[in-house]
């Protein structure tokens, strides 16, 4: 077999965000706030004095391709591995090439390990000692939560930096490079009508992968004329089998706007219209729910705290649902947001402690320090802490710092459930 011809075929058949990833971090797209000019990581990147991290955020946003652009610039030996598809012999078999190319060559060794929340604790702890001795230095890509899904021990050996969405005048840039670009589909000569590349850059909703596939898919089917791929909205509808509604960036912002502010004014009716209008437009109801448990807090509040169970739950149930039977619960939490009585006294009580804790640098009450760590002469004061449950629940003694014992932080309102806590606070007073 020819193996040239063999490679060349490969490369035909490649994706197109396969195609397209940068080989260097001047090419790469998004994530200026850890690759920026200046920033850490760069400059680590740029010394090749990388230590263990980990990369998370969702997918399309530039992980495994930041990593892979690491592998290229440091002059250490790169190993690739899944999580999914890897086990604790395959560690096994990088690190001890690891601890070869350092002790022989005096060389780093590069270990990326992708959807690394797929390993449970004993593979993960796995690579502790590894990590501790030089013999690797890890890069972790996950979509989930590092300190949720990954064991402390491993997190208290890495630098964690999030990727976020990215803009979508980056996403159209990106598509309009890819268009002319020879290792792109520049053989395809392709042009857009208006508005294409704004409406497949506004679905993505910040993930270049999937905006790479819809544009693919876009025109591998088209059928050429003279020559010329000519992508209209029509085909982009046909690819993510969506409807395009008229929404440009400025009508998608107003149109959330109006969806909060309804919610924040007990607008049910407007709410749920605004909901189903940016639905309708491509937008994924996954933002319109993330807002819906925020404004559970900030405008229900502690007047209603069932709204941030019914408003997470509806979030949980959507995911494994999908639509349009997750529609159901979105419409019952949207409702419920709306129709619940409102109190915005859990952000204002957010903002009053950011601003104390930032301008005070106070210690706690004696009573109140830990025992353990307790001097044998402070800890007589300790033992002065008393133990509410022997009260009966509720005891009155000082809990913040004499310079600002007297600074009231949240304060009830009386609406809904809330006036029951405020009616709490006054029998307490009292």
């Amino acid at each position: 077999m020819d193996l040239f011809a063999y490679t060349k075929k490969n490369e035909c058949i490649q994706p197109l965000a396969e195609k397209m990833r940068p080989n260097n971090l001047q090419d790469f797209i998004g994530q200026e706030h850890i690759v920026g000019e200046g920033k850490f990581l760069r400059r680590a990147i740029e010394a090749d004095k990388l230590g263990s991290c980990i990369f998370y955020g969702p997918s399309g946003l530039g992980k495994t391709t930041l990593a892979h652009i690491i592998a290229i610039m440091t002059k250490g030996e790169y190993i690739a591995l899944n999580a999914v598809e890897s086990g604790i012999a395959e560690i096994k078999k990088a690190i001890e090439i690891g601890k070869e190319n350092l002790y022989l060559y005096n060389k780093r060794t590069y270990l990326l390990l992708d959807e690394c929340h797929r390993f449970n604790k004993t593979q993960l702890d796995s690579l502790l000692p590894a990590i501790e001795k030089g013999y690797i230095v890890f890069i972790g890509s996950t979509t989930e939560n590092p300190y949720a899904n990954l064991t402390p021990a491993l997190i208290s050996r890495c630098h964690i930096f999030p990727f976020y969405p990215l803009q979508e005048q980056q996403i159209i840039c990106a598509l309009q490079r890819a268009s002319y670009a020879e290792n792109g589909l520049k053989r395809y000569n392709v042009q857009f009508a208006d508005g294409v590349l704004a409406y497949i850059a506004h679905y993505a909703n910040g993930d270049m992968r999937m905006a790479y596939n819809i544009l693919e898919l876009a025109v591998l089917s088209s059928k050429p004329k003279q020559d010329t791929s000519y992508i209209t909205l029509k085909d982009i509808e046909e690819c993510v089998q969506q409807k395009a509604l008229s929404i440009d960036n400025t009508s998608y912002y107003n149109l959330l706007s109006a969806f909060c502010k309804s919610l924040r004014g007990s607008d049910s009716n407007a709410s749920l219209y605004y909901a189903f209008r940016l639905i309708e437009s491509g937008v994924d109801p996954l933002i319109l729910l993330r807002r819906l448990i925020v404004h559970a807090s900030e405008d229900v509040g502690l007047a209603d705290s069932n709204a941030l169970q019914v408003a997470t739950s509806a979030l949980q149930a959507f995911k494994e649902l999908g639509a349009p039977e997750g529609y159901i619960p979105l419409t019952h939490a949207i409702i419920y947001v709306a129709e619940a009585e409102k109190s915005n006294s859990v952000v204002l009580a957010m903002a009053r402690a950011k601003k104390l804790a930032k301008s005070t640098v106070v210690n706690c009450p004696p009573h109140l320090n830990e025992r353990s760590y307790a001097s044998k002469e402070s800890l007589e004061v300790c033992k002065q802490y008393l133990y509410p449950h022997d009260f009966g629940g509720y005891v009155k003694q000082q809990y913040l710092p004499d310079a600002i014992v007297n600074e009231e932080i949240y304060t009830p309102l009386q609406n809904g459930e809330e006036r029951k806590i405020f009616q709490k606070q006054l029998e307490r007073r009292k």
